[in-house]
């Protein structure tokens, strides 16, 4: 295997003519002529990017930027528009993290990024991959870049066979060793793009890898088994009610969840908690009638079940017709409304 600074220079090169074009993104012709990415940008991907893939976040990213251009217009921007924008990717605290780091840079800092990893960590949501990803993408700081791409372009080169998350501190290692004085950010998207697009999880394309014959992976022929990963838990399930009321002239009745917890922020349906042995709770009494199926949703750590219900009444304080969205609710709740739907035919005689 060559050493650091060669293995850099020939994926540097493959990246030149390759690079994928993506919206917060340099091209390697425009930083060659000195340009860089706005902080802004590459902040609010990688937070978008995290859990996510570069084909969801086009859209939302693009959504952001046409409504918020700039750091200063998304810390003046309001709480709920901002959530409702977010709606569907995930990991709520995200977005309010998204908002009290944009308001911290706009009033403390005169709406300019930190330019250092360690500086970048101090802001809210911001942990050590998104500050290495903001101050070399942005700033040239030589900061090691880790994500998913990196670990198994890492894990296959140098033929790891520890399993995550255990090896990463190895790998971060590695991967550091590689890193460039020079042209770190780009070093790091082209670890992304190699990982993405060549050595990818499954059936990697080591034909065409610019870093095949270094690679101890390929040469041992376990390139495709590699990382190797440490077995995972059996998720729980949890089980909830969820309670769906509209009033005759279609509106519902909401509630924001609080800021602290899981969808933290978000606007939803009344309910239960999510316990084993949930306790029914309608939020006013009404002829509740029970949806056909009931709902399945998977979170990070836990499988759910919602039994919904809806109802054709009126309670105070609903949300007016003209101002409900169901396409701006957390995907578990727009499945809750789909579910009362069908409820919703069955009251009004419409299923046959």
């Amino acid at each position: 295997m060559r050493d650091g600074k060669e293995i850099s220079a020939e994926l540097l090169a493959w990246y030149d003519r390759h690079a994928r074009v993506l919206p917060w993104r340099t091209s390697p012709e425009d930083h060659a002529k000195g340009l860089r990415t706005d902080p802004y940008r590459v902040w609010l991907s990688e937070v978008m990017l995290q859990q996510t893939t570069v084909a969801a976040v086009r859209s939302y990213f693009r959504t952001f930027t046409e409504n918020w251009p700039t750091v200063g217009d998304l810390a003046r921007a309001p709480d709920a528009d901002v959530m409702a924008a977010w709606a569907g990717l995930g990991y709520y605290a995200r977005a309010r993290n998204l908002l009290k780091c944009a308001r911290m840079v706009s009033t403390e800092m005169d709406g300019r990024f930190p330019q250092t990893a360690a500086a970048l960590q101090a802001l809210p949501g911001i942990g050590p991959y998104t500050a290495a990803a903001i101050a070399s993408i942005a700033f040239d700081e030589p900061a090691c870049v880790v994500d998913g791409n990196v670990e198994r372009v890492i894990s296959r080169l140098f033929a790891l066979t520890d399993p995550l998350p255990g090896s990463r501190p190895h790998i971060a290692q590695l991967a550091a060793r590689l890193t460039p004085a020079a042209r770190p950010g780009e070093h790091a998207q082209a670890m992304m793009d190699l990982g993405a697009t060549i050595c990818t999880p499954r059936n990697p394309a080591c034909v065409l890898c610019p870093l095949r014959s270094d690679c101890e992976g390929a040469a041992l022929g376990i390139a495709a088994e590699l990382p190797k990963k440490a077995p995972k838990k059996a998720k729980p399930t949890r089980y909830g009610f969820a309670y769906v009321m509209q009033s005759p002239d279609g509106a519902v009745l909401m509630e924001r969840r609080p800021d602290k917890g899981l969808l933290g922020g978000t606007l939803g349906f009344p309910g239960s908690e999510w316990s084993q042995t949930p306790a029914p709770c309608p939020p006013y009494p009404a002829d509740w009638h029970e949806a056909p199926l009931a709902v399945r949703h998977t979170f990070t750590h836990f499988h759910l079940v919602l039994t919904v219900y809806a109802a054709r009444a009126t309670a105070p304080d609903m949300m007016a017709a003209d101002s409900f969205s169901a396409n701006a609710l957390p995907t578990v709740m727009r499945k809750v409304w789909e579910a009362a739907l069908a409820a919703f035919d069955t009251i009004d005689g419409t299923d046959g």
